[in-house]
């Protein structure tokens, strides 16, 4: 399996996963020629994708979704609340390519089988997802304000976990967003904090993970050194070393992370 981070915060979110013969997309929040760049940047062509996985209905997950699918004929998977709120967004998309999933249902696309779970975001039914090929299996899982233990559970076991460290709470409370904001993103229905991530993280690691990956910080509340920092101090805690037990990379605002042969 080959997996990529195309670009990662809350200007835009796009990843890459490919085995065998299938390629996807999960979310393309930014436009439709800038993530044919950044998969060209990765030697990848977006007239080669089977179809566009999408997380929730927000601009930063959507924006180039719909250009994509009319482009190159791509199927888009989401559930029903999400194709609700997100339709008008997406502009016109063929009938045969809107492709709705249940939450918690599992279902193939190639040579993946993907599982979607129930996250904790202000969308009409944000997830993230498990994606497996029967050898490898990915777990991604931004935009939630709290961990349940169902989020654990599906990250749990995973080969490579993608994870939000959306924000530092000092620099939120401290930074220039107006109150509500500033609530909103602390709140169960926001985003989690580098100290909620890094938490989950170690549980992960105990649990067995080796490879991490955080993403989805904010720009304003966030730098990539404290996101890392913060995890690797809480791992270092529990006596677990970052570079030993785990790998750990931080997923770049405007550009490709890191690709990942799994």
């Amino acid at each position: 399996m080959k997996f990529c981070t195309l670009f990662s915060g809350s200007s835009g979110n796009s990843m890459f996963v490919a085995s065998g013969g299938t390629r996807l997309l999960v979310d393309a929040g930014l436009s439709g020629k800038r993530v044919e760049q950044a998969l060209a940047e990765i030697d990848e062509l977006a007239g080669q994708l089977g179809g566009i996985l999408v997380t929730h209905e927000h601009k930063d997950h959507i924006q180039g979704v719909g250009v994509l699918s009319r482009r190159y004929d791509l199927p888009v998977y989401a559930n029903f609340a999400t194709w609700e709120r997100m339709r008008g967004d997406l502009g016109k998309i063929d009938e045969k390519n809107v492709r709705v999933f249940e939450t918690g249902t599992p279902f193939v696309i190639g040579d993946f089988r993907i599982n979607a779970f129930r996250t904790s975001h202000d969308a009409a039914e944000s997830v993230g997802f498990v994606i497996e090929d029967g050898r490898a299996s990915v777990g991604i899982a931004t935009d939630t304000g709290i961990v349940t233990e169902d989020i654990v559970g599906a990250l749990t076991g995973r080969d490579l976990v993608v994870i939000e460290s959306n924000h530092d709470p000092s620099m939120l409370e401290a930074g220039s967003y107006p109150f509500p904001l500033k609530q909103r993103i602390k709140g169960d229905r926001g985003h989690l904090s580098n100290e909620i991530c890094a938490e989950t993280v170690k549980k992960l690691v105990a649990a067995g993970l080796n490879k991490a990956v955080l993403g989805h910080l904010s720009a304003e509340n966030n730098y990539p050194l404290l996101a890392y920092q913060t995890t690797a101090r809480i791992l270092e805690g529990e006596g677990m070393k970052v570079g030993e037990d785990l790998s750990l990379d931080v997923a770049a605002r405007n550009r490709c992370g890191e690709i990942y042969e799994l």
